[in-house]
């Protein structure tokens, strides 16, 4: 998969390991943790490689966060992303990751 990052946050935490700004600050093993899911994201030729891996709860989202799936990167944080077909591709599917969140809050 081709994955993109729609927020300046979610690039820095996976290149740099850590943000610029206070908001986005996330303990290490949750950075750890996130880094190797977007690895393992970009190793599969598509999305539907993600259910493989139950550890990783792929889903698509409902209610207010329609059209978006998401993946876990522990019992608290999770992986919030839009699936994009590439074209005429049906194999490779860019994957534009929207948000780490805070599924409880």
């Amino acid at each position: 998969m081709i994955v993109t990052f729609e927020q300046e946050y979610l690039m820095e935490l996976y290149v740099e390991g850590k943000t610029r700004d206070k908001k986005h600050r996330f303990q290490p093993q949750i950075v750890k943790k996130y880094t190797r899911t977007i690895d393992l994201m970009k190793q599969l030729s598509n999305v539907r490689g993600l259910a493989q891996y139950g550890g990783l709860h792929y889903e698509a989202l409902h209610g207010d966060k329609e059209g978006l799936s998401s993946v876990r990167v522990n019992d608290q944080y999770r992986i919030e992303f839009r699936e994009i077909l590439d074209g005429d591709k049906t194999i490779a599917e860019v994957v534009s990751i929207t948000e780490l969140s805070n599924h409880y809050k």
